[in-house]
């Protein structure tokens, strides 16, 4: 199941960047060709009324050289979307869409995170996880709490000329810290509280903040920090940011920090775990019977609600089959569809994706409450 779920998440991405729309050439010059030759050339790329544009330089999308660095390597790939984002909703509070255009951290190189992902010692002072304490019991040893960091930057300006507004950092916190009594041996875990995970997160906060600000070009921007909870290894839902706040320009210190009300529910609940809402569980149970009655051979069904502010936001549903013939799919799809209007939520997001264990096979999604459902069979016409 987990690997179907990163294939499903690959594909969401593919889905996601083949929708992003056309590029806006932002340079004032009218030819395109002489200007992508210029050292300082950007374009935008155009995103739609509710996200950031994309800063592009020189033609090109421009990655964050800590992308995928952890702490442990002993990582939730289901956190990873969540991470990001979450840490771009949060930013939309403190830069404004409208004004603001988004680009991938530009400050922060891979070596100065693993040192800081590390633990404090006399060869990495600069570790922000504490030191080793000797103990290996469980309730007394120092757990690994940063497992990874994000940054984003956000840019106003226009044709050849932006500049940073404003700094987003993601910290990602554990649950759990996995860890290893003798060599090769069994794995044992520490729990860390929510408590334990606020009171570490807002103090490592602070540290970053002033070590940014070290920095001659990030003296005078706002610098904003989501703390994140992950989730444990084998879970099938992504962590979720639970507080933020920001250090406004020329200071280090968070002088408020923001609740973030953000909870996933996996559908049908397992054991004596209840639906966080009974209303959104009768709608997927009456939409999982219509579809299984219609298909005997639909071996899973599985959604993924997200709520904010105790409100559904989103739904993702997965569908496994055990057929691959081609009216088969095309059949089942129109039907997915059909019941997705009539039982599921008509005011949230809604993506059900259906495929066998190594293979997606179509799509059945609206990108937002307002919007029609939209069908998508892979090989298809």
């Amino acid at each position: 199941m987990k690997k179907y779920l990163q294939a499903l998440l690959v594909a969401s991405v593919l889905l996601t960047l083949t929708a992003c729309g056309r590029l806006k050439d932002s340079d004032l010059s009218s030819n395109s060709t002489t200007s992508l030759k210029k050292s300082k050339t950007y374009q935008t790329t155009d995103t739609g009324s509710t996200g950031y544009n994309v800063l592009l330089k020189n033609g090109k999308y421009v990655t964050s050289d800590i992308d995928g660095i952890t702490a442990t390597n002993k990582d939730n790939s289901v956190d990873e979307r969540e991470f990001q984002r979450g840490l771009v909703a949060i930013s939309k509070n403190v830069y404004p869409t409208g004004t603001n255009v988004f680009q991938e951290g530009q400050y922060l190189d891979s070596t100065t995170v693993n040192n800081w992902l590390g633990r404090r010692s006399k060869n990495n002072p600069a570790g922000l996880n504490p030191a080793v304490n000797g103990s290996k019991a469980a309730s007394s040893r120092n757990p690994i709490y940063l497992e990874e960091l994000q940054e984003q930057n956000y840019l106003t300006g226009s044709g050849s000329s932006y500049h940073l507004s404003g700094l987003s950092i993601g910290l990602a916190l554990n649950s759990s810290d996995y860890y290893q009594k003798t060599t090769d041996g069994p794995y044992f875990s520490t729990s860390i509280s929510r408590a334990n995970q606020r009171s570490y997160g807002e103090r490592t906060a602070e540290t970053v903040i002033a070590r940014l600000r070290r920095r001659k070009a990030l003296k005078n921007v706002p610098i904003t920090i989501g703390l994140f909870s992950k989730t444990d290894q084998d879970s099938l839902v992504g962590g979720s940011y639970f507080a933020y706040g920001t250090a406004s320009a020329n200071s280090s210190k968070i002088t408020k920090w923001k609740p973030v009300s953000e909870k996933w529910q996996v559908l049908p609940t397992v054991g004596s775990a209840k639906a966080y809402s009974s209303s959104d569980e009768s709608k997927f149970t009456n939409f999982k019977g219509a579809i299984e009655n219609y298909f005997p051979n639909v071996s899973g069904v599985i959604g993924y609600l997200r709520y904010q502010d105790k409100k559904l936001v989103q739904e993702n549903i997965a569908i496994t089959t055990q057929f691959y013939g081609y009216e088969q799919v095309q059949s089942f799809t129109r039907l997915v569809e059909s019941c997705a209007k009539k039982y599921l939520s008509n005011d949230t997001a809604v993506e059900i994706k259906i495929g066998s264990v190594n293979d997606v096979q179509a799509l059945v999604f609206k990108e937002s409450a307002d919007s029609a459902y939209q069908v998508h069979i892979y090989g298809g016409e």
